[in-house]
Order: structure tokens, then C-alpha cells, then sequence
């Protein structure tokens, strides 16, 4: 949901004709979204059947972890922040956390005082007081979480941006106003919460062999896991393009279209996978050599640009020259 106003009121708590309102919902006023900012919850289920995709959180443990710190319902929707640069305003009291990659931040009050807030931890956000989020030294997604939840209308039974198919609120915007659900019934029981940091360095994921890993020549699986791969700045919520060993096929032509799941690794002509994230689209026509392991698709959503990824594989898979 983006735009100057919400029910009728501006940012500023006034209406279009410039009456100030008392007791205004509360609310999220955005100042500036930094490089990308989404509205996130955990995705849209069953829909697959109609061409719409799950979408949702790139990194679902920590929007599970930023709800379960506010005594939020699991799905309750977040603000999923890429490389900082956040600033939000309050409209009202809020209770808020901050999870995923670890930011500077910091709250500066109405009277000009300005504070440090930690990470994975309860905080206070009073009446009129400014967030700002830092550049994370580490890691890629940062996830804001207040408790209530952002209360944007849903879309399909959710309220996450899809940025390939465009369901979903729109990319907040300087001067959106995110209202904040009502607080749950329940109250947080710890304001600290130990979380392990992204990895800096050689990013370790566990894949499977992909249901067309026979489309390539011997060896490939074993060259996937042989040397690194960079992730590429061609990179977004929809997959990280790698640059890394050519994965060389057996056969030439392309697939019909077929279904397609997060982590899958897909391989185009270039012999360069795309490893797919939260946004991936529903079918696709190459053939996917491996798919990332479920518990790993999180660690593979905190990757940046330039960053190495070492693919290993699991179970009793042993490499073969067929």
C-alpha cells in the first residue's frame, strides 16, 4: 500500500482539507525506502494451479523470529528492508523488532534525542520518534517487524509484494503510510532473542540432484559442487544469476514448461545457473541440475552481490560417469 494517505489521512495525521486528527490509528509513516523495501508475510499458498506464486519473506526464518519476538501470529506481515536505508516515523506507541541481516540503527526522539537499538531485541518506537537503518556490514535482508503487523489489505490471502507478477501492495515510498494491525492478546515473554549473523564469506548450501540433471553431461553434478560460484549483481528477490563452472548439457532443445520451486537451480544455454528465490516464477522451460535444500534457501536469500556460494551435495548421492 503506498501513497500520501490512509483512510483519508495524510502522513501527517491531517486529513485532505487540512483538519488534524486526534487519535489517529497507528501507523508506520515511511520518510525514505532505501534501495528496496517490500511488505512481507509468509506468501501466498495453494494458488499455484492459477499461475501465481507463493512470494513471501526471502529469509522466512527471520520474519518467523521478528513475530515470535513481538508475540505476533508467524504470518503477520513485515517490512523486508535489502541493504538498509530505511527511515519510518511512528503514529502512536509501537512496540518493534529487527531481525535478519544485523544494521546500524537508530531512534531519534521527537525532542531531538537520539539512541541505539539492538538486534533480534524488544524495542520501543514512541509517538512521532524516527528509525533509521544502516548498511548492513553482512548479509543482505533486513526484516522490520512491528507488533500488530503491517495491515495492508491482503491479496490473495496475503499481503507480500510479489515483484515479478506485481500482485500485492505496492513498494512503499516516501510518504506511504503502513497502518499497524491491533495488537495481539498475547504479550512478549523475552526481548532477546540469540540469532546466528549471515555468512561474510564462502557461503555453503546443501542441494539435491534436480529432476533434469540427466539433461547434462557426466560430471556436471560434479562440477556444481567442485568450485564456487559468485552471485552476480543480476540479482533480485525473483534469483541470484551465478557465475561460476559451465555446466555443459547432454542433449540439446529446451523442456516444455514445468513447475518450479525456491532454490531450484536452473541452468540456460549459457551454462550459468540461476539459483530461484522467493519470487521465482511459477513454471520455466530450462532444466533445473539441482535444487538448494529447503533449510538452506534462507541462507541463500542473505547472499550479496559478489559473494561466493560452495554448492554441496546431500544424502547418500554419489557422483557417477553415466
Amino acid at each position: 500500500m503506498s501513497g500520501a494517505t490512509v483512510n483519508g489521512t495524510t502522513a501527517n495525521g491531517t486529513t485532505a482539507n487540512g483538519t488534524t486528527v486526534r487519535g489517529s490509528r497507528r501507523a508506520l509513516v515511511v520518510l525514505a525506502p532505501g534501495p528496496l523495501t517490500t511488505v512481507q508475510d509468509l506468501g501466498r499458498r495453494r494458488h499455484g494451479h492459477l499461475g501465481v506464486g507463493r512470494s513471501g519473506a526471502a529469509d522466512r526464518g527471520a520474519l518467523r523470529l521478528a513475530n515470535r519476538l513481538l508475540a505476533n501470529p508467524e504470518n503477520a506481515a513485515c517490512l523486508e528492508v535489502t541493504l538498509g536505508g530505511l527511515k519510518v516515523r511512528a503514529t502512536g506507541d509501537l512496540l518493534v523488532t529487527l531481525t535478519g541481516a544485523p544494521c546500524p540503527a537508530t531512534v531519534t526522539c521527537p525532542e531531538g534525542r537520539t539512541r541505539g537499538i539492538g538486534h533480534a531485541s524488544v524495542e520501543r518506537l514512541p509517538d512521532g520518534a524516527t528509525l533509521r537503518l544502516g548498511v548492513p556490514p553482512r548479509g543482505l535482508r533486513t526484516y522490520l517487524a512491528v507488533r500488530g503487523g503491517i495491515d495492508v489489505p491482503e491479496v490473495l490471502g496475503s499481503r507480500a509484494t510479489d515483484l515479478l507478477s506485481g500482485l500485492g501492495p505496492e513498494r512503499p515510498a516516501p510518504g506511504s503510510v503502513l497502518p499497524v494491525g491491533p495488537a495481539p492478546a498475547e504479550f512478549p515473554v523475552a526481548d532477546l532473542a540469540p540469532a546466528p549473523e549471515p555468512e561474510s564469506g564462502v557461503l555453503m548450501l546443501d542441494v539435491l540432484p534436480g529432476p533434469r540433471h540427466d539433461w547434462f553431461t557426466p560430471g556436471a553434478l560434479a562440477a556444481l559442487c567442485a568450485e564456487p560460484y559468485e552471485v552476480t549483481a543480476q540479482s533480485d528477490r525473483v534469483g541470484m544469476r551465478l557465475r561460476g563452472p559451465r555446466l555443459e548439457r547432454a542433449r540439446d532443445g529446451e523442456l516444455p514448461s514445468e513447475g518450479m520451486v525456491p532454490g531450484a537451480l536452473q541452468v540456460p544455454p549459457s551454462g550459468q545457473p540461476t539459483l530461484f528465490l522467493a519470487d521465482h516464477p511459477v513454471t520455466g522451460g530450462y532444466p533445473v541440475i539441482a535444487v538448494v535444500r529447503d533449510h538452506h534457501v534462507d541462507r541463500a536469500a542473505q547472499a550479496r552481490p559478489g559473494q561466493r556460494i560452495r554448492f554441496r551435495m546431500a544424502g547418500d548421492h554419489r557422483f557417477t560417469d553415466r
